[in-house]
């Protein structure tokens, strides 16, 4: 519920800038759309009008849980098929990034040059253009280079037949990993569009988001203001690009052989055998022994 309420409170805040812009507005418009994500859900209101020349615009996202990023621009046409524009985009945690471009017009296609400037000061380059190939086809291509030299293409194909146009692109990374986007837009009622769109990144992952522009017009005519309608033309903006870097994997180093050390032989010493002949006895057999001893040599034992 706060996300909601902090969310009308960004889109009421944006319409009376809007208004406020120029009171005498011949165009009007507001949108609120839900992106859905892996992350979770995001909610957006934007407003805008348009009256001497200029439009302006302001609006913002509310994050899943409460963080709040905030968009503002004008757009002023400086002379037939030429325009400039400019704007502040603010994050949740208030760093801003400054936007600024041109816009030439001329044989069906429409030249842009641009420039991001970050907190810090750096720049990025953001060229393109889009072309008008038939009834109802469009053709958009441009970059987008960071203050690193890092660039990233993308191209686009628009196609428009009765109440619905559709959209379809690429975009693609100094590293070759590739995002697709996707989206649609059909007017459903006098001055209601509903919108869809999705985006999938190079690691399959698909962000989609749903939302409805309401656009009123007012012309003055004889001192009675007369309340109409108009039939907005989608101009899609080019998709958020995410480029997913390469995972870094570890490998562990291979670990060092082992060593076996063999233990010393122990040499095993027989002592010495000394045999020892046991001593002989000589020992009478005669029966009869004299005063000398045994008298009977031929009786040895």
């Amino acid at each position: 519920m706060r996300r909601v309420r902090a969310l009308r409170k960004l889109a009421l805040g944006a319409t009376a800038a809007a208004l406020a812009f120029g009171r005498a507005s011949a165009f009007a418009w507001a949108k609120h759309g839900t992106a859905y994500t892996s992350r979770g859900v995001y909610n957006e209101g934007h407003a805008g009008s348009c009256g001497g020349g200029s439009c302006s615009h302001a609006g913002g996202v509310v994050g899943p849980y409460g963080g709040v990023a905030t968009n503002t621009g004008t757009v002023t046409r400086n002379a037939p098929g030429q325009f400039s524009n400019s704007g502040t985009a603010t994050g949740r945690y208030g760093n801003s990034v400054q936007h600024a471009g041109d816009t030439s017009c001329a044989g069906g296609t429409c030249s842009h040059t641009g420039t991001l400037t970050g907190p810090d000061g750096k720049t990025a380059s953001t060229p393109g253009e889009v072309t008008k190939t038939g009834a109802g086809q469009y053709s958009s291509s441009g970059s987008v280079t960071g203050a690193n030299g890092n660039t990233v293409n993308h191209s686009a194909s628009t196609n428009c037949a009765g109440a619905s146009c559709s959209r379809s692109g690429t975009a693609t990374g100094s590293d070759g990993g590739t995002v697709t986007h996707s989206g649609t837009a059909t007017r459903v009622a006098p001055g209601v569009v509903t919108t869809s769109s999705s985006v999938t990144g190079t690691h399959g992952n698909t962000v989609s988001s749903h939302g409805t522009v309401v656009s009123t017009g007012v012309v003055a005519t004889g001192g009675t203001t007369v309340v109409v309608a108009p039939k907005p033309v989608y101009v899609p903006p080019p998709a958020p690009v995410v480029v997913a870097p390469n995972p870094v994997v570890y490998v562990p180093p291979p670990p060092p052989p082992a060593v076996v050390v063999a233990p010393k032989p122990v040499a095993y010493v027989a002592p010495p055998v000394v045999y020892v002949a046991p001593r002989r006895v000589r020992q009478c057999g005669c029966r009869h022994i004299g005063s000398a001893g045994c008298m009977c040599p031929h009786h040895w034992s």
